[in-house]
């Protein structure tokens, strides 16, 4: 891969016999605004739907989450290969990011040189990933939610809702979104984003929002140790969930009550048990991969919740129910 601003040299052939390494080259670096110019929502859906696929037979990597010097500051390392690449993608949460007027979210994405092993290109993919998590959310809503599905409930009002919002409409013909927050204030906000971004789009109460809603995203970064976004009471036969924040060990979205209704897919069975929302589902809940339902099962009408987990090449977090009622 090349890009405009960027140097690279061809990678040589080791010499034959001679027993010498290939002669260093030069790092590559892609920055953050050339990796968002080239990428879209369909490259994305397309790339989420090769490394579903690719989880039915593939090798899946562990992902580590830890933390910087400040706790606050977190940091995951997601491995990944095909084929042709090998590399690990580091995600960041810099909470302090919005007083500089940055997402609080950035991954950095480091390819080997396939030849030699070391480090040949650092990429800056920042949006890319953004419409990397939306993909696949629109890919498990593609997969599972009802045809005609037309209201879509959004919680969380940060850097990755209206990422959502674009992906799900490219596959459901959305035409309402309902904008669910913990600030009022923020909520509006982002429903303005929204509705200027071509999307009927207002705020409204978790209540009224799981009411409605045919799809729910829920993209936060809530814990296990708050309340869940919303009652699993309010959830209506038929409804999609896909839940996006809960990446890493004591994350929660969901009401556990969910469960009990709901059959339950991800992206990873063993890696959603440790750090997607299934972490908190009955021992007995069974995990239904979701490449699984992209390789091999039919389409049909379900309720369904997608949460966070890990895939390959890449590893992410996804886990999906449907529900049904109690």
């Amino acid at each position: 891969m090349t890009a405009a601003g960027s140097t690279t040299d061809p990678i040589p052939a080791p010499s034959s016999g001679s027993g010498r390494p290939p002669a260093a080259r030069r790092l590559l670096h892609i920055t953050e605004e050339q990796t968002a110019a080239l990428v879209d929502e369909d490259l994305a859906l397309e790339a989420a739907r090769a490394a579903f696929a690719a989880t039915v037979d593939g090798t899946v990597f562990p992902s580590l989450a830890v933390h910087g010097s400040d706790p606050r500051n977190q940091f995951t390392l997601k491995p990944s290969a095909s084929a042709t690449h090998a590399g690990m993608k580091i995600g960041t949460y810099w909470p302090g990011n919005t007083e500089h007027g940055l997402p609080r979210h950035h991954s950095t994405l480091l390819l080997f040189d396939q030849t030699i092993g070391r480090i040949a290109a650092v990429l800056e993919v920042g949006t890319a990933n953004a419409y990397r998590t939306a993909a696949a959310d629109a890919l498990a809503v593609d997969l599972l939610a009802r045809t005609g599905t037309t209201t879509l409930a959004v919680f969380g009002t940060g850097h990755q809702a209206a990422y959502e919002v674009a992906a799900v409409s490219r596959v459901q013909p959305i035409d309402e979104v309902l904008v669910v927050g913990r600030s009022a204030e923020r909520a509006e906000r982002m429903a303005a984003v929204l509705a200027a971004q071509g999307h009927t789009a207002r705020s409204v109460g978790a209540e009224e929002a799981c009411a409605r809603a045919d799809v729910i995203v829920t993209a936060t970064t809530a814990r296990a140790d708050t309340p869940p976004l919303f009652e699993a009471a309010w959830v209506r036969p038929g409804t999609h969930v896909s839940c996006m924040g809960a990446d890493a060990p004591g994350k929660r979205e969901l009401p556990p009550e969910l469960f009990a209704r709901a059959r339950v897919f991800c992206d990873l069975p063993e890696q959603a048990r440790r750090m997607g929302e299934s972490q908190h589902a009955p021992a007995e809940t069974v995990l239904i991969p979701l490449g699984e339902v992209l390789t091999n099962a039919p389409r049909g009408a379900r309720t369904t919740a997608t949460s966070r987990s890990s895939t390959a090449p890449e590893s992410a977090c996804r886990t999906c129910i449907w529900a049904w009622p109690s």
